[in-house]
């Protein structure tokens, strides 16, 4: 996708199936944000008895190193690294959850549409249900791939050859939007014909465009 789409019927126009990420584009990013890079530190800190200081820096680290592998996604994996419940953490910060602004507006106008709405995140299962519970967020689409269902991180070419085996959807027809560059990549890789940049999926934070892609703030514009 070349240039941006004027409006919501221009980009369902040009495509068969809509795929749209969850975290940060569809959902505030701030939610994941704050659990990662404070709420789960401040409770290893707790737990370890050391300064939250050191124990941010060595959970950075830590993260960094596993960013964009199936592992960095699952709350199963940093339940047993951290011996923390991430999931019970997760859990009891729920309130913080919500749609970026014109994200449910744009999933309800999809429905008006003949076009195949699909939900291809990287969340784990725990989170994706516990956003649920909050948002509703899978009952507005017509299937939904996680990549631990699918084996592989959406940074991986597998992910997208078992997700065309599950959907056999027509690459070209394909609209994809998603806030993570490095998915973006993979699935131009691909040949995933039309991207979208999400270039603030966190709302307490500023647009990041990428020169690489055609970005646009939020899916909010597209209604």
């Amino acid at each position: 996708m070349k240039k941006k789409p004027e409006n919501l019927d221009e980009l369902l126009d040009s495509c068969d199936t809509l795929m749209l990420d969850m975290d940060g584009t569809l959902l505030d990013l701030a939610y994941d944000n704050y659990m990662w890079m404070e709420r789960i530190p401040a409770a290893y800190a707790h737990a370890k008895d050391v300064p939250q200081e050191v124990a941010r820096d060595h959970l950075y680290a830590t993260f960094k190193r596993l960013e964009g592998k199936l592992n960095w996604y699952c709350l199963d994996h940093w339940s047993e690294e951290l011996e923390l419940d991430v999931v019970a953490l997760h859990r009891e910060q729920n309130g913080r959850i919500g749609f970026l602004p014109g994200a449910k507006k744009l999933l309800e106008n999809v429905a008006d549409h003949h076009v195949k709405l699909l939900l291809v995140t990287n969340s784990h299962q725990h989170t994706l249900d516990l956003k649920h519970e909050v948002t509703d967020i899978t009952d507005y689409f017509d299937g939904v791939y996680t990549s631990h269902e699918l084996g592989h991180a959406k940074e991986d070419q597998p992910f997208w050859h078992e997700l065309q085996k599950a959907e056999g959807f027509d690459s070209a027809r394909t609209v994809f939007v998603d806030d993570n560059v490095s998915v973006l990549q993979s699935a131009r890789d691909f040949g995933v014909g039309m991207l979208l940049h999400i270039t603030r999926p966190d709302t307490g934070k500023a647009a990041s465009p990428h020169e690489d892609f055609t970005g646009i703030e939020g899916v909010g514009e597209l209604t």
